[in-house]
Order: structure tokens, then C-alpha cells, then sequence
């Protein structure tokens, strides 16, 4: 599989300006995002398109993606490869996450959507989404950060990177995902205080191991949180404080999850879905979300995160830039 697929050609000079775009193959959206970018400038985003897909619950139980799922992945990444094609893109990128590189019958879907939405998919291994999301941290958040930690909740995965530079010195992926872990230990919504209970128990063993590989490589100067399960429960229980120029920094601490998980978890998913923050695409795996990100924080021992507003895509995007 290609890395690049350039709808018009290969970028030029980009001295002068140029239009990139990522499509995200989730395990909850497929969302293209398109950005301008010139050498040495920020990528100012000038289009996103986001579905909502749920891609966990077309898993069958062989693990395979059903046919129903696999008309709703051809569908919704056709509909974004033809805004993608619209806007007359210099480069243009398809990455598939975990939901796709997992499945049992991977192979054959990322064969069939190659063929018939006419795309090219980069597969990502879940180290690759780690690196990637890391670039993307460090440079939102600047040298300044020191060492930093990385906790990004996918849908089907969780990601963890510790570095001091652009490239993490460790770069891992765990099935921790907010809708893996939904679908996984979730019989009912809202979900009963044991199925809660075997979630955290289950998620402190896989944790465990992984503070085990990350130890080695030192204690972190600054923890970051990014994904939109981290956001949205940022943007419902955390703090908003200065940040330079005119964003607010979005700080977020275990006590004030550990405060407002209990209380989602009372909720169904209708009433979850008018607080402040949680989307209705969130709604489903947002307790789950909040559990695992709970966990994490408890085995690093951290008590407060910032809230990166870039992640994956947006790695992805600066990698493209990188290469030119």
C-alpha cells in the first residue's frame, strides 16, 4: 500500500501555499480533514467533513467486519474521497486505524474499498498512531514541554508515547479503545456498576504492563491528553485557564474525572448527550472513555493532563509537510 496518493500530482513549492488532506478511517468517524499549509506555516484547516460510523458495532463475533459495516465504510469514505476530489487537492492520504487493521477480515475489506471507492489505504500500526499523535503534541505544545507523556483514547485502542524530541523513545498501543471497551464489558446502558468494576480491573491489568515498558525512559515533565473522548471530557469536567495568545489552555485532573465518571454512568446516553462537551457521536463510549483515561492516569501516577487540541490527523498532516 502506498503512503501518498496525490489526487493532482505530487506537491510542488510549497513556498507559495498548498492544500493536504487526511482522511481518518476510525473506529468511531471517518473524517477528512483539509488544511492550507506554506513552508514554515502553521496548516490553517479549511474544510472537515466528519461521519459518525460506530465501526465496533458491525464487529461479528469471528471478529469480522459485517457486510452491513463494510457498505457503510464504502459509503462514508466515498462520499469523503469525492469532496477530497472537489477541492482539488497537491496531497491527498487515506489512513486506517485499529478497527480495520484488527479485523479478521481485514485483508479482504481494505482490498474492496482500494478497488471500488478508488483509494489507496494506509494501514497504521497502533506504534504508528502513537508517533504520529506525538508529533503532533510536541509541536502544538512547543520544546518548552520537556518530556512528555501521551495518552490518546481512540475508539479501539489506547496510545502511550514518553520522549523528549518529536520522535517518542517509546511508542505503544493497547486494546483500550472507549468503544472497544464499550462493546467489550458494557451489557446494558447505563451500564451496571459490575460490568464498570470488570472494566477497571481488566484495564488496570493491561496498564500495569504497559507502566512497566514505559518506566525505563524517565518520569515525565508534562502529561498530555488528546482524542475527542479526552476533549469532551475535558471540556465537561475540567478547567479552561490562559494560554498564550487568545486559546484557553484546557487542563483536566483525575479528581474531577473520578468526580463526574460515576455521574455519567447513571445517565443513558440521550441524557449524556446535553451536557456540555459530550457529542452525540460520543454519547455511547464516553463512561467507558472516562474509565480508561481514570485508570491510565492512576498507573503513571498522574493527577492533571493538558488537552492537546491537535492529535493523529494532524500528525499526519505534518509528516506529509515533513517530506516535502
Amino acid at each position: 500500500m502506498t503512503v501518498e496518493r496525490p489526487l493532482d500530482g505530487a506537491i510542488g513549492d510549497v513556498r507559495h501555499g498548498a492544500r493536504l488532506g487526511v482522511l481518518d478511517i476510525g473506529s468511531n468517524t471517518v473524517h477528512l480533514l483539509i488544511v492550507d499549509v506554506r513552508l514554515g506555516g502553521r496548516p490553517v484547516p479549511s474544510r472537515s467533513h466528519k461521519l459518525t460510523l460506530r465501526l465496533m458495532r458491525y464487529l461479528q463475533e469471528d471478529g469480522s467486519i459485517s457486510d452491513e459495516g463494510v457498505q457503510a465504510l464504502l459509503s462514508a469514505i466515498g462520499e469523503c474521497a469525492a469532496i477530497a476530489r472537489s477541492e482539488r487537492l497537491d496531497d491527498f492520504v487515506v489512513m486506517a486505524t485499529s478497527a480495520l487493521r484488527e479485523a479478521a477480515n481485514g485483508e479482504q475489506v481494505v482490498a474492496r474499498i482500494e478497488r471500488e471507492a478508488d483509494v489507496s489505504l494506509d494501514i497504521l500500526s497502533g506504534a504508528d498512531e502513537a508517533r504520529l499523535t506525538f508529533l503532533a503534541v510536541r509541536r502544538w505544545f512547543g520544546w518548552a514541554a520537556g518530556r512528555m507523556l501521551l495518552l490518546d483514547i481512540g475508539g479501539g485502542s489506547l496510545e502511550i508515547a514518553i520522549g523528549d524530541d518529536e520522535e517518542p523513545a517509546m511508542a505503544l498501543s493497547v486494546p483500550l479503545g472507549a468503544g472497544r471497551s464499550t462493546v467489550g464489558f458494557f451489557k446494558a446502558d447505563p451500564p451496571s456498576a459490575a460490568d464498570q468494576r470488570a472494566l477497571r480491573l481488566y484495564a488496570k491489568g493491561v496498564l500495569d504492563d504497559a507502566v512497566a515498558q514505559v518506566k525505563p525512559f524517565g518520569r515525565p515533565e508534562h502529561v498530555i491528553g488528546s482524542s475527542k473522548t479526552i476533549r469532551s471530557l475535558a471540556r465537561l469536567a475540567g478547567n479552561a485557564m490562559p494560554g498564550v495568545g487568545d486559546a484557553d489552555r484546557a487542563v483536566l485532573t483525575r479528581a474531577q474525572l473520578d468526580d463526574w465518571v460515576p455521574r455519567l454512568a447513571r445517565m443513558d446516553a440521550g441524557s449524556r448527550a446535553a451536557l456540555p462537551g459530550i457529542t452525540p457521536d460520543r454519547t455511547f463510549q464516553i463512561v467507558a472513555g472516562g474509565i480508561v483515561l481514570s485508570e491510565a492516569m492512576r498507573a503513571f501516577g498522574v493527577k492533571e493532563l493538558d488537552v492537546s487540541p491537535w492529535a493523529l490527523r494532524e500528525g499526519r498532516l505534518l509528516q506529509m509537510l515533513d517530506r516535502v
